[in-house]
């Protein structure tokens, strides 16, 4: 089995939503890692020195390769990152090799021919 490493930044508010989405098109579960920071076209504004920026998190799905395109257009569609400049971004990378994930196989393995 193959597996695919997307990586979503995305608002605070939004991660909820995202994971809901993600696990609707195939995704097993997510590691979060809260207030990332981020910077995007446009420099945060400041008010007397201090930064006015939302608070990101950076969520990392491995997902197996034959469900990870739909997973990565479920979670653009709720971010909405390309209707909302700023709202996010999710990328996805190939994985080389996993282990830990030997549990998740006979489930991927059902989901995986259901939809082929």
């Amino acid at each position: 089995m193959h597996f695919k490493l997307i990586v979503a930044f995305v608002e605070a508010g939004i991660t909820d939503g995202i994971m809901d989405a993600a696990r609707s098109a195939g995704a097993t579960g997510a590691t979060i890692i809260n207030n990332a920071r981020g910077e995007g076209l446009k420099q945060s504004k400041t008010f007397f020195g201090l930064t006015l920026e939302t608070q990101r998190d950076v969520l990392l799905f491995i997902v197996e390769e034959h469900l990870s395109r739909h997973i990565l257009e479920e979670i653009n569609k709720v971010g909405q990152f390309d209707e909302k400049p700023g709202s996010g971004i999710a990328v996805q990378i190939d994985v080389e090799d996993a282990v830990g994930v030997n549990h998740q196989i006979s489930q991927l393995t059902k989901t995986v021919e259901n939809e082929l």
